[in-house]
């Protein structure tokens, strides 16, 4: 059994002081969970600052606006996790009496909640005996059992499952479930573990049959696809257009620079003339604009594919022309740090807000990074 070697590491090497532990709120607890899904805890510790802050409970998150959620969202990425907690918020407040419920499998029926952040939650906040199974104990696993195959693979997850169930220890499980994330976190990490440092080396499989750097079995290779699409910066003096985007798909519910699609299969140097842009845009949103202007184009990682942008910009005519489309709305230049953008949309407008308005038509590549 790891458990005992677990609990004593942890209490002895493990984190204290992260700003959602040494509490039973499991609002707050839910909250860091739901963050840390595929998130590291240096990227979360400020989002989830600001959200306790700004919602200090379910009930007040359960009766924020959308644009608010999104907005204080806006950078941590994964979209869909900033939708489900709003929607899991108010079903709490409806259903639950604004209580989250203490047992793992009632918690898993709530939106964004899996098996694992369900266990999680019971397990800190109620005390509850459950396993769970994220990406960093995943790791740990993996290496000390020498479970070989890609954990994605739903065989290889079934056998995981086991192996965190059997290994659960019938008390101390808060230290031991917080000694399993600890140790994948800080120790068992993915590139160069310290293994002189782990408490579980003297009977690690990977570690004995030398196999450490391969395990977990990476996800297999495949090609990632490139995808592309033009970006409208619609100016009205220091304001600029946006649109609302679908409530699903990529940055789904987040407000967005207008786009186009390029037509047919154009190479990477076969960008759509951007004058012949002006008037599509009068008659998508009933405005004439200047002759559009191409900025240099940029890519933006996503889990799955490549995205990459080419901004045009381009100015109104008439503020006459101007009449607020449905869902569409200006925003000021100066207010793109706070709205609810994607990260690549916001750091392009920042950057236009650092100039002068008749620096409109300068390059933005090195600005928006990724």
């Amino acid at each position: 059994m790891i458990a005992p070697r677990l609990v004593e590491w942890q209490r002895r090497h493990g984190r204290h002081d992260l700003p959602w532990q040494n509490t039973r709120d499991a609002y707050r607890i839910w909250l860091s969970e739901v963050m840390l899904q595929q998130t590291q805890v240096d990227t979360v510790k400020p989002y989830f600052l600001r959200f306790v802050a700004r919602f200090p409970d379910v009930a007040a998150l359960a009766a924020a606006r959308d644009d608010e959620v999104l907005a204080l969202w806006s950078g941590l990425g994964y979209y869909s996790r900033a939708r489900n907690l709003h929607r899991c918020a108010r079903e709490v407040v409806e259903r639950h009496g604004g209580a989250f419920p203490d047992d793992p499998q009632r918690l898993a029926g709530l939106p964004g909640i899996g098996r694992s952040t369900a266990a999680a939650i019971a397990v800190f906040a109620f005390g509850r005996r459950a396993a769970i199974l994220d990406g960093n104990v995943r790791r740990v696993l993996c290496r000390h059992a020498g479970v070989r195959g890609y954990p994605g693979e739903r065989a290889v997850e079934n056998t995981l499952w086991r192996i965190a169930e059997a290994e659960l220890p019938l008390s101390d499980v808060e230290a031991y479930t917080q000694g399993l994330m600890d140790l994948g976190a800080t120790v068992c990490v993915r590139a160069r573990p310290a293994c002189g440092a782990c408490p579980l080396a003297s009977d690690c499989r990977a570690l004995r049959e030398g196999a450490v750097a391969l395990l977990p079995t990476p996800r297999p290779r495949r090609s990632v696809p490139l995808r592309r699409c033009t970006m409208l910066v619609i100016r009205r003096g220091d304001e600029v257009l946006l649109e609302r985007r679908p409530p699903s798909g990529v940055w789904g519910g987040l407000w967005s620079l207008p786009e186009f699609a390029p037509a047919g299969e154009a190479g990477d140097d076969e960008w759509p003339d951007a004058s012949s842009l002006a008037p599509e845009i009068e008659r998508r949103f009933g405005m004439r604009v200047t002759a559009p202007r191409a900025l240099a184009a940029f890519d933006h990682a996503f889990t799955h594919f490549r995205l990459r942008v080419q901004p045009v910009v381009c100015e109104l005519l008439s503020a006459a022309a101007a009449a607020d489309a449905a869902g569409t709305q200006w925003l000021a230049l100066e207010g793109a740090g706070e709205a609810a953008l994607p990260r690549p949309v916001k750091t392009l407008l920042q950057a236009f807000a650092l100039r002068s308005p008749g620096a409109a038509s300068g390059t933005a590549g090195s600005a928006t990074g990724g």
